[in-house]
């Protein structure tokens, strides 16, 4: 991977910064392509001298895509929304990348996709996934395509999200408390991303489904959460009927998208290829997450933990 030229598009988030942390330590030249590239100048100092570029791309414009990969050994694809644009961000614009990537001559693309993928999924955002890769492997066969379930790391919004709000509130409701989940660990879905780059001969063409090794169920995760944070909260669990309520109500934490998500396992299915095939251990939520939920105890690392009821 020396000196070779990585473009991320979208590399500025969460997933993003992970890569680019990976690629500079094995010696790769990073562009971060997005938007607002001013938004991922954070990523500037992590890299050594001229290690980092920066390009405005849209993948939505089709030309701003083109111009940013120019002269890339290696693409990308972390977009992603759950806004309204989700057709244009999670279909169009994975046909965008894949198409200028075949134009430009790129030796590899990795397109991150979603566990959730699913073309009869009762979600847009499903749905879109699903759209999204089919329209990658038309335009860019020897892609690989990573399906992470959802991330957990230091900055996640979904571990933090949780111990927040049982940090600030006696009483937590809890949406689909039986629905599972098997989080990922963002570092170890990065190292995969730099893996199948490295070596397209290997994993190109492939689909990888990265799930961890703890499956949990959203009461499990609750708990878990609490008991790390030393919070003796009480859980409500809404039947299904109250929760569908919530979600249709704006402003809410959840989205009515999200809730359809929901009536769905984010697990991996049985016989699908994924950390193994790159020789990962994935790593547990409990090994590395009280690094940091510790800012959510009542006082910071010097409080003490209390058996959670």
């Amino acid at each position: 991977m020396k000196d070779r030229l990585v473009t991320l598009i979208g590399g500025g988030g969460f997933l993003g910064r992970y890569v680019a942390q990976e690629l500079y330590r094995a010696g790769a030249r990073v562009r971060i392509a997005q938007k607002r590239p001013r938004d991922a100048w954070f990523l500037k100092p992590l890299g050594g001298l001229g290690q980092t570029q920066f390009a405005a791309a849209d993948v939505t414009r089709p030309d701003t895509i083109a111009r940013a990969i120019e002269g890339s050994d290696a693409v990308v694809n972390l977009a992603g929304t759950f806004g309204s644009a989700m057709t244009k961000v999670h279909v169009d614009g994975a046909r965008n990348v894949a198409e200028a990537a075949r134009a430009a001559g790129v030796a590899a693309l990795v397109h991150v996709s979603a566990l959730g993928a699913d073309a009869d999924s009762r979600a847009a955002y499903g749905r879109s996934k699903a759209q999204g890769e089919q329209a990658v492997q038309a335009a860019f066969p020897a892609a690989t395509i990573l399906r992470p379930s959802v991330l957990f790391g230091r900055e996640d919004n979904f571990v933090n999200r949780f111990a927040g709000m049982i940090a600030s509130a006696p009483v937590v409701p809890v949406l689909r408390a039986e629905a599972r989940f098997q989080p990922a660990y963002v570092t170890d879905v990065a190292t995969v991303v730099v893996k199948a780059i490295a070596d397209p001969a290997r994993h190109g063409g492939h689909v990888y489904t990265l799930g961890g090794p703890d499956v949990l169920t959203l009461r499990d995760l609750y708990r878990w959460i609490a008991g790390a944070i030393g919070r003796d909260a009480h859980f409500v669990e809404l039947p299904d009927a109250l929760g569908g309520l919530v979600a249709m109500v704006p402003g809410t934490p959840i989205t009515t998208d999200q809730w359809r998500m929901l009536q769905q396992d984010n697990i991996v299915p049985a016989g699908a290829e994924g950390f193994a095939a790159f020789g990962i251990t994935p790593t547990p939520l409990a090994t590395v997450a009280p690094a940091w939920l510790v800012r959510f105890r009542r006082h910071g690392r010097f409080g003490q933990l209390d058996p959670v009821a």
